[in-house]
């Protein structure tokens, strides 16, 4: 039985270890963290449980068709309950706007707001629900290597589509300058501008209206827990506090890995860590990517997190809140035009626990608070502090709540935590931003160039960032393996 080492223990890894198993592998996993889970780690203190990284659990098929390669359902290791609302949008404290949990209630939502906008609505998903299909069906679990992929009879017709961006087309369809944010918003888990995002992309309109905003009991890490028991049954063995320190390579082919200093042999090593980093374990010859190319890549962003416990019950608040109330245009600029710590920065609340009782203690709050940044920029807890301070401030007064007297458990996490935990190229929080030139096979190639037997899946390469994305990219590598190594 041949043997494949993979790296880290996230969601793209664990994907490609399960189906490495399901082929006949010996799959072994090493996660230089105490616990599995990548940038998907879980942080518990005083009663409170937060999700450290996704908190946000939408296309739901890609989850069903993950679990049911292996004649599994999510429900067998998760209760699923679709939220409504979905979320709130604070544009100013008297002005919000509650998104419903299905798509008729959305419609009018938009109606009551500008008059004709709930059937533009509906003219705007039904294109986005085509592209859905097309992206699902056509796009996204090939794997990156040819132009061509991109080329068949649904997607010809759609060439126009990555020509203008999603702000073109929402503002083709509707008037309302808040409206158009809230189309717009989606785009934001491609990590890019929606003003850079090929309006294609719309597709995620589909899977936020469409499809649904969904929870799963105990937080996205119980995902992580699903897969690392599915995979436990498959046989596959998963190491903690295993880093790894080098790539061994052998008459230019990988023969194993190096952790806590001893050599692991392997037929075949597959990298779920950052790819750069990944890089950095193999002598500079043997590497696909300078160092000036990762220079040059648009990265998605990275983030400043809060994990709050509260001594109280909070108001006003969805289980998910975005907090829209300044300039869009000037935080974008902040990110990807001039990287520097935004002005006056939106933000997101996570309030997990609305739906969940087992996030925190009776009669309490768990609160997760996120800014969205550029990656790279100088991190202090002075600069942490007045942040902290800036969007407590903000939440208070358009909430209409005190709460920096409620706080029990406090914990913040920003570049230098993304550069520590994941070694993540310049602290980003999401890989590479799906832009036109760097979306399918414009991205890092999941074969490494210069080493044989050397496989690489992830936010960083196809299909791109997010959770179902990463799910599909362990696909995609076992499939590339079993084509490269019928045994």
């Amino acid at each position: 039985m041949k043997r494949i080492s993979v790296i880290g223990a996230g969601f793209s890894s664990l994907s490609a270890a399960c189906y490495l198993a399901r082929q006949g592998y010996e799959v072994e996993m090493f996660e230089k963290n105490s616990t599995i889970g990548g940038r998907a780690r879980q942080y518990k203190e005083a009663g409170f449980t937060f999700d450290i990284g996704p908190t946000w659990y939408w296309m739901p098929d890609i989850f069903e068709k993950f679990f049911g390669d292996f004649g599994k359902k999510p429900s067998d290791y998760y209760p699923l309950q679709r939220l409504d609302p979905a979320y709130r949008v604070y544009f100013d404290r008297d002005d919000s706007i509650v998104i419903p949990g299905t798509t008729g209630d959305i419609v009018r939502v938009f109606e009551q707001r500008e008059k004709g906008a709930g059937r533009q609505l509906e003219k705007f998903l039904k294109n986005a629900g085509f592209n859905y299909n097309v992206a699902i069906n056509d796009i996204v679990y090939r794997p990156g290597k040819s132009p061509l992929e991109l080329v068949s009879v649904k997607t010809i017709p759609r060439v126009g589509l990555f020509l203008r961006s999603i702000s073109q087309m929402a503002a083709s369809y509707f008037r309302d300058r808040r409206l158009r944010q809230i189309v717009e918003f989606p785009v934001l888990f491609l990590g890019a501008k929606p003003s850079d995002i090929p309006a294609f992309y719309n597709f995620m309109n589909y899977a936020d209206f469409g499809l649904g905003t969904w929870y799963p009991s105990g937080g996205m890490y119980a995902v992580i827990q699903a897969m690392e028991a599915l995979a436990k049954e498959l046989g596959v063995t998963i190491h903690t506090d295993a880093p790894v320190q080098e790539i061994a390579v052998e008459e230019n082919k990988a023969a194993g890995i190096r952790v806590n200093g001893e050599l692991v042999r392997s037929d075949l090593v597959v990298s779920g860590a950052d790819y750069h980093h990944t890089e950095q374990l193999l002598d500079p010859s043997c590497r696909g990517y300078s160092d000036q190319y990762w220079d040059s890549r648009t990265f998605a962003p990275s983030a400043l997190l809060f994990f709050l416990g509260l001594d109280k019950k909070l108001k006003n608040v969805e289980h998910h809140t975005l907090f829209f109330d300044t300039s869009f245009d000037k935080h974008a600029a902040s990110i990807y035009d001039r990287p520097e710590w935004p002005e006056a920065p939106l933000f997101y609340g996570s309030f997990p626990s609305i739906t969940d009782p087992g996030a925190a203690p009776e009669g309490k709050e768990a609160v997760i608070f996120l800014v969205p940044l550029a990656p790279g920029l100088e991190d202090t807890e002075q600069i942490r502090g007045k942040y902290f301070t800036m969007i407590i401030n903000r939440f208070e007064n358009l909430t209409g709540q005190e709460i920096r007297n409620h706080i029990s458990v406090q914990k913040s996490y920003c570049v230098k935590d993304f550069i520590n935990d994941y070694h993540s190229f310049k602290g980003n929080a999401y890989g590479l931003a799906n832009i036109l030139r760097q979306t399918a096979f414009l991205r890092p190639k999941m074969k490494s160039r210069k080493v044989r037997g050397l496989y690489f899946t992830g936010q960083l390469t196809v299909p791109g960032p997010g959770v179902p994305p990463s799910l599909i990219s362990g696909n995609i590598v076992s499939k590339m393996i079993e084509h490269d190594h019928k045994h």
